[in-house]
Parts: structure tokens; C-alpha cells; sequence
């Protein structure tokens, strides 16, 4: 499968992703607090849901700190990164100012780092400079607040790619999330944003159509 578009279940719920993985159309798992408590998932148990979300094939799995201060957030990040195995563990950390510290730190080491909660165009440059792999604005949360959430979005893929080394794509990728319509994510393939996060059941609407289905029917009909 191409590397060129990494999608992404946006979820903690287990039945939610047993439903739906395998799949090789998608790349992994973004999570974060508030999704594992919509889902009754508790800290304790992530252990169980890494390797469950690698048994159904996930490449990678997102998993964010928990913490504010720059200590603790290491000490988060470095017990997610224990849990590598079959699928690739990718540290979620906020664009605050320890943040950026704390993603160069674990980069320098290594690890996979997604910077998260992006809300401004600049910040997609500082997530580069750092070296994450993956910068995660908030798509949906933007347009709420009234802003042109897909301007904004081209806006961080072009700095992105004025960046990059000629010729070469850019090494950090924008991985959109709270993406909420069939119309918001043909916006960003537009753009050619390189990865999305979105809900099970918008994976589930652009999977499939109606249309399709209907033909499909009609082959299968006359086949027979």
C-alpha cells in the first residue's frame, strides 16, 4: 500500500475498531484522554489495548501524554514507548512550549512523536523543527471557533512543504484530526494534507456508497 496518505481511526473503543480492522486502508490508531474516557478505557489497561490494536493489524497506534510539566511528560511518553511491538507506538504531545522541548528530547532518542492540539500555522513549523513525525491540527474544533479550518489547514501544509529539502516531501506530515464530514475530508485531499484522523463512522461513509452498492447488486443480478 502507498505511503503517500496514512489514515487513521480516530477512537478508543474497542468494539468500534474489532468492527473495522483489519483494513489494509488504514495506517493505525489516535487516541487521546478524552476518547479513552468516552470509552471506559483506563491507563492501566493500555498495555491490553496496544496489543489488541496490533492484532488487528495496525501499524501504529497514538498515544497521548498525560502530564503538563516536562519530567512527567518524559516519564509518560517513555512508558508508551515500552509498549512497541507488532504496531509502533507514536507519542502524542501538546504545542506548548515544554512540549516542543520534551518531542526534541524523545526524537533525539529515537521515538516516533506526534504534536498535537495545533490550532495556528506557525506551530506546524515549530512541530518540524523538533522533528516530529506527525503535527495534528484540529480540524472540526477550528470551524467551531469560527475560523476557516480548511484554509488554515492549506495554510500549514504550504509552510510544511516550504520547508522541506528541494525536491523531497516534507519529513513532518500533517495528521488532521476532529475531521467530521465526507466534505471536510475531500478538502483535505485537495489540499494533499498526509494523514487524517477521522471517527469509525466517517470511515464507514466515505468506505462505501450507495451507488456502488446498487451497481453492484445489479452485476451480481444479472451474473447469476
Amino acid at each position: 500500500m502507498t505511503d503517500r496518505m496514512h489514515f487513521y481511526l480516530d477512537t478508543a473503543n474497542v468494539t468500534e475498531l474489532e468492527r473495522r480492522l483489519p483494513n489494509p486502508l488504514v495506517h493505525g490508531v489516535t487516541t487521546n484522554p478524552t476518547a479513552m474516557k468516552r470509552a471506559g478505557l483506563q491507563w492501566s489497561e493500555l498495555p491490553q489495548f496496544v496489543r489488541l490494536v496490533a492484532s488487528l493489524g495496525a501499524r501504529a497506534v497514538h498515544l497521548q501524554v498525560r502530564h503538563q510539566e516536562a519530567p512527567a511528560m518524559l516519564q509518560d511518553a517513555r512508558e508508551y514507548l515500552e509498549l512497541s511491538g507488532d504496531t509502533e507506538v507514536v507519542v502524542k504531545i501538546p504545542a506548548t512550549a515544554a512540549g516542543y522541548a520534551v518531542a526534541h528530547q524523545l526524537v533525539s532518542e529515537g521515538a516516533a512523536v506526534t504534536i498535537t492540539a495545533i490550532y495556528e500555522p506557525e506551530q506546524v513549523l515549530w512541530a518540524a523543527l523538533v522533528g516530529a513525525r506527525y503535527a495534528a491540527p484540529y480540524l472540526g474544533r477550528m470551524d467551531d471557533a469560527g475560523r476557516e479550518g480548511l484554509a488554515l489547514v492549506a495554510d500549514m501544509e504550504h509552510i510544511l512543504r516550504s520547508y522541506a529539502a528541494p525536491g523531497a516531501s516534507a519529513a513532518t506530515r500533517l495528521l488532521v484530526a476532529s475531521v467530521r464530514t465526507r466534505e471536510a475530508f475531500l478538502g483535505l485531499l485537495r489540499i494533499g494534507v498526509g494523514a487524517v484522523a477521522a471517527p469509525p463512522s466517517l470511515f464507514d461513509a466515505v468506505l462505501e456508497h450507495a451507488a456502488t452498492l446498487e451497481a453492484e447488486a445489479t452485476f451480481l443480478a444479472d451474473a447469476s
